[in-house]
């Protein structure tokens, strides 16, 4: 399957094309962000890895016997002990290296990094220098050899990840749970041989692989000298070799990325189950789970395909790849939701690819409305939400001329009654306005626009939000919760007019709730609720509620009871109510809400 193509789209006639060109005032572009002081790919190794995009993720061990999540579980939900003993029971028999490979190659990924050692230490390959390895399980066979050959017939990159923690190792100073006991009689610099011994091993005998990815590198016994060596290290074995920035110490948290004024090694950032930020001077790639743990967990629910495309696209626009991950069972098969997800994903990069794969970020900034990629002398615009009067309006400050159009998610031209006008402007500022009905698609309004020249040279802009004329805009907010209570997550970013920040609250939160302070009585009679929907639609059941403005201290009364989904965004008139204190209570979710926006309006 060949998804480096799409179907055959059609072009549609002009009169019948509802793309406007009409003048504008000028437009301030956004210059793109200062890359970190890293050490710069000269010698182009990430150029096969940008253009592919897109990755399958694997996490992968004996946990899956238990269901709980890999490494991180070890001490806690399962005694240190035990879980040291599940290998003897490991014997995935259903394990099929080309059923992987086959399914990665349908989902449109194009390299595989998997899981040769996580923080709990267990080797999934033959290693000569430990027993607690794959050889040593009842299957007693070299997996990770028959997954990298079955890779190579189907021309996707086989990379390892490798964990710098190791919390089973004597050596290594930490312990379970989570490394925060210390061993007895550590050895750190015995450690250090030890894992290049391995590294070795992976880029020698498995080789040559696509990258590394390190991880388990924020814990106190790894330093950034220890980084920049290993860094030269596995590059004296393999000079093409890609490498993460989780090899050294510069990565601020989980957001994953590089400080901007870190010297450190390492060739791209790795944010973790988060979009990264529009950047076309240092690398990036997402990495999120398809369901919600790393390792296998029985009957979770699983992003919908829509979500994990949106995901992509999001990832892709603001120029950086997806790493997606699954987590295979303990007979060896990945799950049938699983499979499923990632062959919807497949069936949708078959159409729609060529505006992938290859591609760079912009020149339109990610938004609420959608996001672009380009290349060579195209454009290609994905639209998600549409404003209220049903268009996508998107700024064209350019001297290119836009030659071409193609709606290649269109299933029939717009209706015949539509005429577009172009209009040339005296100036140089235009705005390119997809507006009609028939143009919308419910996952992505694919359009694709031919210029006259390299579409990379068009500098990256952002599309400018409206004033949304919220009555909530700017004031004062509180909330039950706030993700690890960092500013960035803070109740505030829902009422911030930004669609590009959020309020977030921790991992396994089911409930929480949002109070917005009006500063006096409002009259109130329609909600909008904006989703952060690539994170997934995660809220079941909410309430809006309200107190009486002839009683600001009394019982909270409910003007809006929703149960289901929110989708991208909830937008819906209630009975109007006079208040200055309201309140979004979520009475369910599936996983920690997370919202872009909370309005409130009287029109």
């Amino acid at each position: 399957m060949d998804h480096t193509t799409t179907a055959a789209c059609r072009t549609l006639p002009a009169v019948c094309m509802l793309l406007l060109l009409f003048l504008l005032a000028p437009l301030t572009s956004s210059a793109p962000a200062q890359p970190a002081d890293t050490q710069p790919a000269t010698d182009h190794r990430l150029d096969w890895w940008q253009d592919v995009r897109f990755g399958m993720f694997i996490h992968w061990g004996p946990v899956s016997l238990r269901g709980t999540e890999i490494g991180w579980s070890r001490g806690k939900q399962v005694p240190s002990d035990e879980y040291d003993a599940l290998y003897r029971d490991f014997n995935p028999v259903n394990f099929n290296a080309d059923e992987w490979a086959d399914l990665a190659q349908a989902a449109g990924m194009k390299y595989i990094v998997l899981t040769a050692k996580h923080h709990d230490g267990f080797c999934l390959w033959d290693s000569q220098l430990t027993d607690y390895d794959i050889a040593s399980t009842p299957i007693q066979r070299d997996l990770m050899a028959e997954l990298a050959e079955a890779c190579r017939e189907r021309n996707i990159r086989f990379c390892v990840y490798y964990s710098i923690c190791d919390w089973h190792h004597p050596d290594y100073p930490t312990d379970s749970p989570g490394g925060s006991t210390r061993k007895p009689s550590p050895n750190m610099g015995r450690y250090v041989q030890y894992m290049k011994g391995q590294l070795r091993e992976l880029i020698t005998n498995y080789g040559p692989l696509g990258l590394v990815w390190f991880d388990g590198e924020w814990e106190d016994p790894w330093t950034p000298e220890l980084g920049q060596d290993l860094y030269d290290y596995c590059l004296s074995l393999q000079p093409d070799l890609i490498i993460n920035n989780r090899v050294g110490k510069a990565r601020q948290g989980m957001e994953g990325e590089t400080a901007a004024d870190a010297v450190a090694p390492g060739d791209y950032d790795t944010p973790e189950q988060r979009i990264g930020s529009f950047n076309r001077e240092r690398p990036w790639e997402t990495c999120m789970t398809i369901g919600r743990q790393w390792a296998w967990k029985p009957d979770e629910p699983l992003k919908s395909a829509d979500e994990c495309v949106r995901t992509l696209l999001r990832s892709v626009g603001g120029d950086g790849n997806l790493l997606l991950n699954v987590g295979p069972m303990p007979d060896g098969r990945i799950a049938p939701g699983h499979a499923q997800r990632l062959r919807e994903i497949g069936n949708w990069l078959d159409r729609y690819g060529d505006g992938i794969y290859g591609t760079r970020g912009g020149p339109f900034k990610p938004g609420k409305w959608g996001v672009s990629t380009c290349k060579d002398n195209r454009v290609f615009v994905y639209g998600f939400n549409w404003d209220v009067s049903g268009s996508i309006r998107l700024p064209w400050p350019y001297d290119a001329v836009i030659t071409e159009y193609n709606c290649l998610s269109c299933e029939q031209a717009p209706e015949s009654s539509v005429i577009p006008v172009i209009h040339k402007p005296a100036n140089d500022n235009e705005r390119v306005i997809v507006a009609h009905p028939s143009l919308r698609n419910d996952l992505a309004t694919v359009i694709e626009l031919t210029l006259d020249g390299n579409a990379l040279d068009l500098q990256p802009v952002v599309i400018p939000a409206p004033p949304s004329g919220s009555l909530a805009f700017g004031t004062p907010v509180s909330a039950s919760n706030t993700f690890q209570n960092q500013d960035q997550y803070a109740p505030s970013m829902a009422v911030d007019d930004d669609p590009e920040t959020r309020w977030a609250t921790d991992f396994g939160t089911t409930d929480a709730w949002l109070e917005i302070d009006l500063g006096r009585p409002q009259f109130v009679n329609r909600i909008l609720i904006n989703e952060a929907d690539e994170y997934g639609h995660r809220i079941r059941h909410f309430k809006l509620q309200y107190r009486p403005a002839n009683d600001p201290e009394g019982d909270w009364e409910t003007a809006y009871d929703h149960r289901g989904q929110l989708g991208p965004v909830l937008n819906y008139t209630v009975d109007t109510f006079v208040a200055r204190y309201v309140r979004l209570l979520i009475l369910e979710a599936t996983e920690g809400p997370t919202i872009c926006e909370v309005q409130l309006f009287r029109d």
